[in-house]
């Protein structure tokens, strides 16, 4: 396929250019938009063929879940099989923001999602960008990193270019996303962990749930 490039604001991105990634992503398309933890590919994940589109163009492993980027804790509700009070101490926390929360998903969640795991991953974005294009198309949407498995993530909308042409069908530059990507943190388990390490500190987490590490 050929990919295309559009150039974006990053906090005010235009509305027709949210419109055209957005009418990619209604089509089943894969798109590269930047956010608040570096670049990330979205798609529906409601339509299986664009969630194997994303697995085909990062070369991933269909057993590792996609993350999910939701427009406020309403969505994060719906998409979530339960959520408990560790979950809103750190969404109202740090939210919309670089954190991911791991939670058991709802039926709604397609499996090939979660990675057949029925877990799932997702965070508020704080981006022009990401946020305008969760309102624009009323849904969650997939937000893998921007990158082949196992390379870094892309850092500038160029980049992403350079490493997804062919892959992807359009990038939404907005210059550069500089520093590290988004927290993960599991809280499915009696003992919550961090996942992998990113901008917000685990001693950040710790200190919002009032307690150290196993602490509930």
């Amino acid at each position: 396929m050929a990919t295309d490039l559009i150039e974006v604001d990053f906090d005010k991105p235009a509305p027709d250019a949210l419109a055209r990634a957005g009418a990619v992503i209604r089509s089943g398309g894969v798109v590269a938009i930047p956010t608040d933890a570096l670049y990330v590919l979205v798609a529906d994940p409601f339509n299986l063929h664009a969630v194997g589109k994303v697995f085909q163009a990062k070369g991933r492993e269909i057993h590792r879940s996609l993350p999910l980027l939701v427009s406020d804790l309403f969505m994060a509700e719906d998409l979530a099989a339960e959520l408990t009070a560790r979950f809103y101490l750190l969404a109202r926390r740090f939210w919309p923001g670089p954190l991911t929360l791991i939670v058991p998903a709802s039926a709604k969640v397609p499996l090939k999602v979660t990675g057949n795991t029925g877990r799932l991953a997702m965070r508020q974005p704080r981006s022009g960008v990401a946020s305008g294009m969760l309102d624009w198309l009323g849904q969650p949407l997939i937000a893998t990193s921007a990158n082949i498995s196992g390379m870094p993530t892309c850092a500038s909308g160029i980049e992403v270019f350079g490493t997804m042409d062919g892959r992807i069908d359009l990038v939404l530059d907005g210059g550069g996303c500089p520093g590290l990507g988004a927290t993960t943190v599991d809280i499915t388990e009696l003992i919550w962990r961090v996942i992998k390490y990113g901008v917000i500190e685990e001693k950040q987490i710790a200190e919002c749930l009032s307690g150290p590490k196993n602490s509930d």
